[in-house]
């Protein structure tokens, strides 16, 4: 991961198994079509934003502070860190 520029965005608050979608607690904007990784001490997989929802509605984009729920490929964890690839 150090060979490219990575920036923290947020951190994983809550995951829904069923239906694979992760809360994140935003501490950067975060946007449809950013590429981001996910790590923890169990997690590190790459992927980019398909979808993100704020209160069950589609955004596009969200902001420092705000929690987002993110549609993610893999099993992600309470305090896994979410990095946005510059």
């Amino acid at each position: 991961m150090s060979d490219e520029e990575v920036v923290e965005v947020g951190r994983i608050t809550h995951f829904f198994n069923k239906i694979g979608v992760a809360v994140v607690e935003l501490k950067a904007p975060l946007a449809v079509g950013d590429r981001i990784v996910i790590k923890g001490p169990l997690t590190d997989f790459e992927q980019v934003v398909d979808s993100m929802q704020i209160e069950h509605k589609n955004v596009t984009r969200a902001e420092a502070g705000q929690s987002v729920g993110l549609k993610v490929a893999q099993r992600v964890r309470e305090k896994d860190i979410v990095y946005k690839k510059l």
